[in-house]
Parts: structure tokens; sequence; C-alpha cells
């Protein structure tokens, strides 16, 4: 972005045809800029006086991003994911909807997308408007969601250290169990503290076996869930209006809606570990591998 440019006083909704019409190849590859006033104005704005909804907060974070993992942006990943989460604070409900994703990804920070999603000189347009799994600031957001631990986003850490998990085990229905979320993980850390190789293997092959072998409901019997706490996200929403920016050399607090039940993850790792040993692996050549992980 052009150093006059200046952030709207709000975050708006931008329809995806919209973005469809005006995302060209010059945004792609960073050459041009958006029609920023054109989006603008084809946007449902918010709510100008909810303090969620303020755009530079957010931006703030994507500038240090930039700059702090200039070396390795995958790695911009695991810290950007929590902080993205607590700072840009809405449900589930409000998270589904597209047009939130679009309005950053064209009107608030084509830039950020472009310098983490560029690859072979360009960036892919699902990384400006695409499925929750691809889409350069909801796949973020989305992994806070389903790999926090009630309000501990460590997990999210270690989700975001492997870029299969991203590109791959967020694509499952099963991952919004929210022991089955964290037993993969904690079969991830198992494999990376063993030294296991081809990681990125692995993890497509667990997430594979996981999807194939049971659905949410059959995994909620084997493992179930405890009730969270829709109050408790409620209060974290609106703690939104007075909160101080998140630290950067600290993790935030996600909403306190209550802790996986550790029996349940124990039951799924011990039951994924099985299925692990028996599923087959793809072997990627080094070049795939390393190519795969840059468009992570």
């Amino acid at each position: 972005m052009p150093g006059d440019y200046r952030i709207p006083d709000a975050i708006g909704l931008l329809p995806s045809p919209v973005v469809a019409k005006h995302l060209g190849r010059g945004i792609q590859t960073g050459v041009e800029n958006p029609p920023i006033s054109t989006l603008v104005k084809s946007s449902i704005i918010k709510d100008e006086g909810d303090a969620r909804w303020r755009p530079r907060p957010v931006r703030d974070l994507l500038d240090e991003a930039m700059e702090r993992f200039d070396h390795k942006r995958t790695e911009a990943d695991g810290w950007l994911a929590p902080r993205l989460h607590a700072t840009l604070r809405m449900s589930r409900n409000e998270a589904v909807d597209e047009r939130i994703w679009n309005y950053l990804a064209l009107v608030v920070a084509s830039d950020y997308v472009v310098w983490r999603h560029k690859s072979g000189g360009v960036a892919q347009p699902a990384r400006f408007s695409g499925p929750h799994y691809t889409q350069a600031f909801s796949r973020l957001w989305w992994a806070a969601e389903l790999f926090r631990d009630g309000h501990d986003y460590s997990p999210v850490e270690v989700a975001c250290g492997v870029q299969d998990v991203l590109n791959t085990t967020m694509r499952l229905d099963v991952i919004d169990h929210r022991p089955t979320a964290q037993a993969i993980l904690r079969v991830l850390s198992r494999l990376a503290a063993d030294g296991s190789p081809h990681l990125g293997d692995q993890v497509n092959a667990l997430s594979s076996a996981v999807n194939t072998a049971g659905s949410t409901l059959v995994y909620d019997v084997l493992a179930p869930d405890s009730p969270t706490d829709d109050e408790a996200v409620e209060r974290w929403i609106d703690e939104a209006q007075s909160m101080a920016p998140v630290l950067w050399e600290i993790l935030p607090d996600g909403p306190d809606d209550g802790r996986v039940p550790p029996a349940s993850v124990n039951t799924l790792v011990w039951h994924f570990e099985e299925l692990l040993a028996d599923a087959p692996k793809r072997k990627r050549s080094r070049h795939s591998a390393a190519d795969e992980a840059d468009l992570g």
C-alpha cells in the first residue's frame, strides 16, 4: 500500500462478485493497488462506533508480521493467527461471512496477501476471496478458533507450525469436534518431538484416516466434549470495546469458554495413533515439498 494511504475508519462487507470484477493480475502480483474508493462504495460498512470493527489494530499486526517474518513468510502464521483472532473478536456466525475477509484482503491489506502468498510471481485469487481454509485472513482466524483450547492459544501455534494442518486438516468436518482437533495436534507434537521425517505427509495421512474412520457424531460418542460457555464468548467479544492492543511478545487470551476434556483427548490420541500406523503415506520429492510449503 502507498505510504499516504488512509486506512478506512471501519471494516466493511465486500461482496465476492465485486472482488471478482476488480481483482486483476496487477493486484495479485502487487504491481497495482486495488481501487479502494470503488471497493468501499460497494461495501456495507460496519458500525464505526464499535471498536471491534476498527481496522487499524489489524493493520498494525500485519505490518509487524511482515517486518518480523520477512525472512520466512510461513512462520508468520503461528504468530499472527492467535493475535488476529484476539483482535478481531466476533462470533462464528459473523466469521462465516466471507465479505468481511474480502474487505480485509482488498481494502485493508492486499499487500499482506501478496507478501504472504505470492508464489511464482502471483498470489492466487482464492487468497483474496475463497474458502475459509484458503483465504489469507479467514484461514488464520479459523485456525485459532478451531485449535484453541478454551482461552489457551498455544495449540494454535502448533497447528500453524505445519502448513499441511492449515491446507488439509482444516478442511475436515470433524475438526469442529474439539477433542478431535486437540488429539490431532497431540499426535503431531509427538511426531515432531520424535524427529519423524516427512511430517507433512504424516499430517495428510492422519487427516485422511481420521476423516475416513468416523464422523463428528462418532467421535463425540467415543470422546465426548464438554459444553462450551456461550456467555463467556459474548463477554470476550464485549471486552473489545475497552481492550488494549494485543501484546506482540506474549500470547493473548482467547474466550474462557471451557477447556477440552483431557480424558477425551487421551482416548482419541490412542485411537489416532493406531489409525496413523496403518495409514498409507504419500511420499513427496524434496522439491515438491518445498514448493508446497512456500504456497502455504
